[in-house]
């Protein structure tokens, strides 16, 4: 079955019990046993819940896998992925990644006897220089976060193989719409499915999908043992938001595309970063191993901070906000919102400077929100 087709049905077929053609929310945090240890699939809501379940078969089978996990959020998925590795071990990641990760490894896992070395995502060779003996995993995001640059996930996961490493990638940006990394050789595909999974911007979740069932059986139970799930209603309405992936997705990378070639003209914009840009850096790999290019992008404004908060001070569709992937568009400032946990050297070292804008553009009308920009660009 094709994409959309298995978005509506996998892991959500009709109740058995009332026929009702919509997942119900199992509202419930325990089930009644028959005997000691005799129950009809589900004992406790921590460690498995039907309205759950289904969400996990979808999320599988939209990446391509065979074994899907739902978590309490974004941040919870790449945990229980770092949870796979012991004290000691090594993990090379991309420099451009999401700012929660980043104080993931460098304030909590670094504390606990994992270390970190940044690859320059720019370098494909980065990677390979970069492992060492106790190297166990490699973490990439693409594209990336928030400069939108795209790694080669079929080079990386050469990479990954002749060193015998695991190979992680958080797909949040992409959505299973636009790129499937299992079929390019990843063993970890990471979201937060707060974002385009769900669509709304009404839950905060996250997912991990694998193939390997070792892999599977150690994160499923530290998904149970760490307990960072998401409840039914949470689930319902991941599953209810995954119903529309496929039209919103379109719909969000042909504004994507509108408002970037619109941008990159404009005599007061430094720089435009999209992937579906064919003058970019990355277009062509990224033409290679997505389907599409997806609704985020960022842009440069010249000027400093003063030019910045005078730009979204005259916004009034774009909103000032964190996030991404919901239905509205929402605009953001990285270098003092999503990566303002990074220090300010740090940030500058990988390129997110202090006139970096980033945008996750919704599915209004894309003339509409040209407006928006063009107004708020006009008193610069």
């Amino acid at each position: 079955m094709k994409f959309e087709t298995r978005a509506i049905h996998d892991g959500q077929e009709p109740d058995s019990l009332t026929g009702a053609v919509i997942v119900p929310v199992y509202q419930t945090s325990t089930y009644q046993q028959e005997a000691i240890g005799k129950h009809k699939g589900y004992e406790y809501s921590r460690t498995g819940n039907p309205t759950r379940h289904a969400l996990e078969v979808a999320l599988a089978s939209l990446e391509e896998g065979r074994f899907g996990l739902a978590f309490a959020s974004g941040v919870a998925a790449t945990a229980a992925v770092f949870s796979l590795l012991k004290k000691g071990d090594h993990i090379v990641a991309g420099d451009d990644m999401y700012g929660g990760t980043y104080r993931l490894l460098e304030r909590i896992f670094k504390k606990w006897g994992l270390s970190t070395t940044y690859a320059d995502v720019d370098e494909p060779i980065s990677f390979e220089k970069s492992i060492r003996k106790n190297t166990k995993l490699i973490w990439i995001e693409t594209p990336t976060n928030p400069l939108l640059k795209i790694i080669d996930i079929k080079k990386i996961s050469n990479v990954s193989r002749r060193h015998n490493i695991l190979l992680a990638v958080d797909n949040t940006f992409a959505s299973p719409y636009f790129q499937r990394p299992l079929l390019l050789g990843a063993d970890i595909v990471v979201h937060s499915t707060t974002k385009y999974i769900a669509g709304h911007s009404d839950i905060v979740g996250g997912a991990v999908v694998v193939n390997d069932l070792r892999i599977y059986n150690d994160l499923k139970y530290y998904q149970n043992a760490a307990g960072a799930v998401p409840g039914a209603w949470d689930s319902w309405l991941v599953l209810r938001g995954l119903k529309t992936l496929a039209i919103r997705m379109k719909a969000h990378q042909e504004n994507a595309l509108y408002l970037t070639k619109y941008l990159s003209k404009h005599p007061k914009i430094a720089g435009v970063y999209y992937p579906g840009l064919p003058s970019g850096k990355n277009y062509a790999v990224a033409k290679k191993q997505m389907q599409g290019f997806s609704g985020m992008f960022g842009f440069e404004l010249k000027g400093g901070r003063q030019v910045v908060d005078k730009f979204f001070s005259r916004l009034k569709l774009f909103v000032l906000a964190e996030s991404l992937g919901g239905v509205e568009s929402l605009i953001s400032y990285p270098a003092g919102m999503t990566h303002i946990s990074m220090p300010r050297q740090e940030r500058l070292k990988r390129g997110i400077t202090d006139n970096f804008i980033r945008v996750s553009v919704g599915i209004e009308d894309k003339y509409d929100l040209k407006e928006d920009l063009k107004n708020a660009l006009s008193i610069l």
